[in-house]
């Protein structure tokens, strides 16, 4: 059984990954902060595809919360090794810097990036003794071209992305690659409140992606065909930016 871990599993983006990953036969554990029915909504639809898999609940800025759940799992399933890792936990408190509060900046960032560190050192251990692992973590198009309002989110996915790529540096000669993607305008919980009449004719291939369209790609990375890739970040956003 390969088991695999999807932060932020229980909507949007997060549940279209746990949902390619259980259509490649993983057993998923499913990350969910607060929202349990959701994550139960997403176990429902792994299963439906003849796969396996537990809700996991736990707030990924927390490490003594990581630890205590992820961290107790981890000791308690010492023969099951976690060798999928897809950090796509994050959350958006947009705001102009000269306007923007202590709580937006540290919330943004402590998810983001505090939630990578928290969750990827537990499990790369692990994947380091098997000698065999994937670690995808989703950024965005706000890491790499900077949007305004999005200070906060922009450094946070920045930041992960140069943590990947020194990450991947560390762990490549044990067969261990890291990776991101980073989607642009995605048709999720987050992307709501903005109208897609407004904006996709920004975009070349003139409307918004999907989180299955952005699963595929994590799950290319995440796959054995893509073991001579590592440090990378793919761009999701219909040519809007490359």
């Amino acid at each position: 059984m390969k088991y695999a871990l999807v932060t932020g599993g229980s909507r949007g983006i997060g549940r279209a990954i746990c949902v390619k990953l259980a259509e490649e036969g993983h057993y998923v554990l499913i990350n969910y902060t607060s929202k349990q029915e959701e994550a139960e909504n997403t176990l429902k639809l792994v299963r439906e595809k003849g796969a396996d898999g537990e809700i996991m609940k736990f707030d990924v800025s927390v490490q003594a919360d990581v630890d205590a759940v992820l961290g107790v799992w981890i000791e308690k399933n010492p023969d099951k090794t976690i060798e999928i890792l897809v950090n796509n936990a994050g959350i958006r408190k947009d705001q102009l810097l000269m306007w923007m509060s202590n709580a937006e900046w540290n919330s943004v960032m402590d998810i983001s990036l505090g939630g990578w560190y928290n969750v990827t050192r537990l499990i790369i251990k692990g994947m380091l003794v098997k000698k065999y692992g994937r670690v995808v973590s989703v950024v965005s198009l706000s890491g790499l071209k900077g949007l305004p309002g999005q200070t906060n989110y922009s450094a946070a996915k920045a930041a992960v992305i140069g943590a990947t790529k020194a990450l991947s540096q560390e762990v490549g000669r044990r067969g261990v690659t890291a990776n991101c993607v980073a989607p642009g305008f995605i048709k999720t919980d987050m992307t709501e409140g903005i109208n897609e009449k407004d904006f996709k004719s920004l975009i070349p291939l003139n409307r918004f992606g999907t989180s299955e369209e952005v699963a595929d790609a994590v799950m290319f990375l995440a796959s054995e065909k893509a073991a001579y890739i590592t440090g990378q970040v793919l761009s999701i956003n219909g040519g809007l930016y490359s």
